[in-house]
């Protein structure tokens, strides 16, 4: 059975309408508390009100995630109905595989391979990377800059931030300078602007199965241009899968989204090579027309010169 297979099978309904507006009811008093107008205006006195800011959590960003069709208490339950909450709740807070096991169990299986599991083995859980209040699946997110922007954050998060970086790293260890290890890729924040990360530091799966959780290190991570850059591109069945589905439905063929979003050899469109080669087509044209005009006239005036 395929990771896609089981994906779909264990995506949940959503819930009926009259359900939604319940579970909204009851998340608007979570951010009652939650939130910075929360901390603004407590809605009860006496609240810890410097412990609150550190749990502030950004509404507009939850209703834009992938849980927001649930309740906050489906995930934070026991010790929770208590205001102040229990001291601790924290603990008893649901984990991501207790409603995805077997997503987890594949994740899993791919971490233990990881550059991440070598020595972070302990730190790392889901939510590391994953923020369950923020996050959504590329194939809902659809627009590739916008997979890019929230994909990359992660990894960036960490390895372009000092502060983050010694959270998890090693005692002793410095955070290697990031642009010095990409020196070798050209314009390279531009690169992180417009790929992932894991585009290059995970290895190939099946077109229908998602990025592995196998981070490479920079030994075996993917240095060749070509396989991004090139009619096969490696993107097709990673970052414009989606859009790749949609582009072949639309104009039949598969190569168009790539031929618009990234430079590929001998095929890349310029805007402005084709701006000059249909001007250029259009005096030529002119020319070959003003040139026929000019000899017809001149026929028709040495015929009347002959009379």
């Amino acid at each position: 059975m395929s990771v896609s297979a089981f994906a779909e099978s264990e995506e949940p309904k959503g819930p009926s309408p009259a359900m939604q507006e319940k579970i909204r009811k009851a998340n608007e008093e979570c951010f009652s508390c939650h939130s910075a107008e929360g901390v603004k205006n407590p809605p009860k006195p006496g609240m810890d009100l410097k412990k609150l800011r550190t749990l502030i959590r950004d509404k507009e960003a939850f209703h834009g995630s992938d849980h927001q069709r649930l309740a906050c208490t489906k995930c934070h339950n026991e010790g929770y109905d208590e205001h102040p909450h229990a001291p601790d709740a924290k603990d008893n807070t649901s984990s991501c595989p207790d409603c995805h096991q077997k997503k987890a169990d594949h994740a899993q299986e791919q971490f233990d391979k990881s550059v991440h599991a070598k020595n972070l083995a302990e730190k790392f859980t889901c939510t590391t990377c994953h923020n369950p209040h923020v996050m959504r699946i590329a194939k809902k997110l659809v627009d590739p800059k916008k997979i890019v922007a929230q994909d990359n954050r992660i990894c960036l998060g960490c390895h372009d931030s000092d502060e983050r970086f010694a959270q998890f790293a090693p005692d002793g260890k410095s955070r290697p300078a990031i642009d010095d290890i990409h020196a070798w890729l050209p314009n390279a924040r531009i690169h992180w602007k417009a790929v992932r990360c894991v585009e290059c530091h995970t290895p190939e799966v099946a077109a229908d199965e998602p990025i592995s959780h196998e981070i490479l290190d920079k030994k075996r991570a993917e240095k060749r241009c070509v396989t991004c850059h090139s009619r096969d591109s490696a993107l097709m069945v990673r970052l414009y899968r989606h859009l790749a589905e949609e582009d072949q439905k639309k104009y039949g063929f598969v190569n168009g989204i790539v031929l618009s979003n990234n430079y590929v050899i001998g095929s890349t469109r310029n805007p402005l090579v084709d701006t000059l080669m249909v001007g250029l087509a259009v005096l030529t044209l002119g020319g070959v027309l003003i040139h026929a005009a000019l000899r017809v006239l001149m026929h028709y005036l040495r015929r009347s010169n002959n009379k």
